[in-house]
């Protein structure tokens, strides 16, 4: 084989002293060139290639001596003659076996060039049409899973299907509601839970937001008449008020007294509010003084449920409460807030204790 491309051919060595001199005087070549000396290259080759044959450098393969480009024997490049351009050649031309067998390489090395790229397009002509038919074989299994089969879940248990049975039935009946707390709180029979002074007013302070008022003297009768003022004890002890619950508070200088009267039902409460005249009596002690005697002071009153409060607020040093005093204002309104908001705690107990008593059987 031939490294680096064609080769053009080498001068062969003279042969009896003979090269690529003129003929002998008078003797014309032979051949099909013409001219004095005949123009090895200008002319047509007889060479079936359509040009000269790489010389072959490490000699002629499988043991072949290379071809005489002169003398007998051998087939001249020249056309016919004797001698290097006479001598007689044969038209027949032998086979240039290191060009066959280069070109016998090459058709070899691009057989197994196409041969691998092949099998490659193969491959993944195969690995496709597998992923295809994977999918579609899922697609399938899915489709077609009976009704009633069991998945498994990966490493876990079987996992039933749907299936054709009764589905399970739920009661139409709504469950009852919450009992309201409003319920516990309007009549006497319902409200039936325990009632103490600490049970509305507990603690030694209220703290309302950024206000703190001190607790003072705490009292619970059920002499009603003797817990109203200016006239609002008689209009307690009208509509059948069975008890009062007070308590003071004292904050910069100004005290407030709450009473929490009680009665049958909703109904009286609300009359009671409603006729409500004078104020409840200032409760003095435990570190507060006497307030709100021959003095004008804030009085306020509420119902909620069968519960009437009320509210007496004032200066502790015996000064008139007038309309520009916001904290007496703001006093009896936190007060007020405080013993709406511990009545109510009350129903809310009961109705959740009352909602819970079915499930510890009734206890």
């Amino acid at each position: 084989m031939s490294f680096g491309g064609p080769q053009w051919p080498q001068e062969p060595q003279q042969q009896g002293g003979q090269g690529f001199g003129p003929p002998p005087h008078g003797q014309q070549p032979g051949g099909q060139y013409g001219g004095p000396y005949g123009d090895p290259y200008g002319g047509q080759s007889a060479d079936p290639y359509g040009g000269q044959q790489p010389a072959e450098p490490y000699g002629a393969p499988y043991g072949q001596q290379p071809a005489q480009p002169f003398g007998s024997g051998g087939s001249s490049p020249f056309g016919s003659g004797s001698g290097p351009f006479g001598a007689a050649a044969s038209d027949a031309h032998t086979p240039d076996w290191g060009a066959l067998a280069d070109a016998s390489a090459a058709r070899q090395r691009r057989k197994r060039l196409m041969l691998a790229g092949g099998g490659l397009l193969a491959v993944a002509a195969i690995g496709t049409i597998v992923a295809v038919a994977v999918t579609a074989a899922n697609k399938d299994t899915t489709a077609q899973a009976p009704a009633g089969s069991a998945a498994t879940a990966p490493g876990g248990p079987e996992i039933p299907a749907e299936t054709a049975g009764p589905a399970p039935s739920f009661s139409s009946v709504a469950p009852a509601p919450p009992p309201d707390p409003m319920d516990f709180l309007t009549t006497a029979e319902k409200d039936r839970a325990p009632l103490a002074p600490e049970d509305l007013f507990p603690g030694k302070k209220l703290t309302m937001e950024d206000r703190v008022y001190r607790k003072g003297a705490v009292a619970s009768t059920t002499n009603c008449a003797g817990a109203g003022k200016d006239g609002l004890g008689a209009v307690l002890q009208k509509h059948g008020c069975t008890r009062v619950i007070r308590a003071t508070y004292e904050r910069d200088g100004v005290a407030v007294t709450v009473g929490v009267a009680l009665f049958k039902d909703q109904a009286a409460a609300l009359k009671a509010k409603q006729d409500a005249k004078g104020g409840i009596a200032p409760l003095a002690g435990d570190g507060v003084d006497g307030f709100c005697r021959a003095t004008v002071c804030l009085r306020r009153s509420n119902a909620l449920g069968r519960y009437a409060y009320f509210t007496q607020a004032g200066f502790t040093d015996g000064r008139k409460v007038t309309q520009q005093d916001a904290a007496v204002f703001k006093t009896s309104d936190d007060l007020g807030a405080f013993t709406f908001n511990q009545i109510y705690a009350r129903g809310r107990a009961q109705a959740s204790a009352a909602a819970t008593a079915p499930a510890s059987g009734g206890q």
